[in-house]
């Protein structure tokens, strides 16, 4: 019998896809944060003028500062319908506007004229939340979240 110490070692871990999902840090692809990132800077008060206007593909999306408590404008590309809203996570779940909103649990989103109370974000993996993908924008603009690695969505409950 044998008096040393057995080596301790930690548990594997099993995580679904699910749970990394809606928990996992998931950044921005290079060509996003080398192309898109500098642009924002300019883009920015254009769209931000535009967004959730009918007819425009952007939203106008209302939050909350985590920590500051101040009240923000972001501009996403976001559609709406049955009860869901969906935006697609082009700079990652790290950003600070969805960092704020899965905080708070709600937003609001300024779509297509109309304003919707928006609560229980959650994360989905692209595969997960393929079906909506397919559902809610076009081909083209399905294309463009495959060019640009979109790996997450935001999903989002529907109130008018």
């Amino acid at each position: 019998m044998s008096t040393q110490p057995h080596a301790r070692t930690k548990p594997s871990r099993i995580v679904s896809a699910d749970a990394r999902s809606e928990t996992g840090a998931v950044p921005p692809t290079l060509l996003v944060r080398l192309v898109l990132a500098p642009l924002t800077k300019v883009l920015n008060p254009l769209v931000g003028r535009l967004a959730g206007r009918r007819h425009v593909p952007m939203a106008r999306l209302h939050h909350i500062g985590r920590r500051t408590g101040t009240s923000y404008l972001t501009s996403v590309g976001a559609r709406v319908r049955g009860g869901v809203v969906l935006i697609p996570l082009t700079f990652g779940n790290q950003s600070d506007w969805a960092r704020n909103v899965h905080a708070a649990g709600r937003c609001s989103v300024h779509v297509n004229g109309y304003t919707f109370r928006a609560e229980r974000p959650r994360f989905l993996a692209a595969a997960e939340a393929a079906p909506l993908v397919h559902a809610l924008f076009n081909p083209v603009e399905r294309l463009v979240f495959k060019v640009l690695g979109i790996k997450q969505f935001m999903r989002l409950d529907a109130a008018v």
